[in-house]
């Protein structure tokens, strides 16, 4: 397969060499053993904004924001599949990937351009929280219809600590070959809802 047929892993945490970035690490060795390439992005040291709410992308589809941001873009649109993983601070995704959540709005016009990639996610959580974040993320593959695979949650707390827990990082590298398995059944959603508005009901409500 051509190298922009990918799974990219988006490592969330600040840390370098965390608990989170070896789980999405060892998804994409999974993504790579079942023969699709696999792309690893971490936000350490990259300078990615929170969104300004500014709403011109709702027009345009680009973001004004000249940050590392412009760069996830360009992969997460030739990514076949992409996983998120965060780890949890204060019961929540970190600020790292909710901002890029929120920037990939732009994403959204003039068309869904994150519609039929498979979504997987990473949560490490030292106690709770894990649900908390599973539920935005999986809304966020919902609301981009994007189909989803199967999650893995860590509870370790020493960084590093996961690298001992054999089950977790096998469910992960699982996760990513799972992906793969996804992406070859080429599921797509219908041309009509890439834009989210069903051609007769635009017209019947005249929206």
């Amino acid at each position: 397969m051509g190298e922009n047929v990918m799974i990219l892993g988006i490592a969330c945490s600040p840390r370098e060499g965390g608990n989170t970035e070896l789980l999405v690490r060892e998804a994409l060795e999974g993504a790579l053993e079942a023969g699709m390439h696999a792309e690893f992005f971490s936000v350490v040291g990259k300078n990615i904004q929170p969104c300004d709410g500014c709403g011109t992308c709702r027009e345009s589809g680009v973001c004004h924001i000249q940050d590392d941001m412009q760069i996830l873009y360009e992969k997460m649109t030739a990514a076949r599949g992409i996983i998120f993983g965060t780890p949890i601070y204060f019961h929540s995704m970190s600020a790292q990937c909710k901002a890029i959540i929120d920037r990939s709005f732009a994403l959204r016009s003039p068309v869904l351009r994150l519609t039929d990639k498979i979504g997987g996610a990473i949560v490490v959580a030292g106690m709770m929280g894990a649900i908390d974040a599973l539920h935005s993320l999986y809304f966020y593959f919902a609301h981009n219809h994007m189909p989803a695979a199967d999650q893995v949650v860590a509870h370790v707390g020493e960084k590093g600590g996961v690298a001992a827990n054999i089950r977790t990082m096998k469910t992960a590298r699982e996760l990513g070959f799972q992906m793969v398995q996804l992406a070859k059944q080429g599921f797509r959603f219908p041309s009509e809802y890439n834009r989210g508005l069903i051609p007769h009901v635009v017209e019947k409500y005249k929206l």
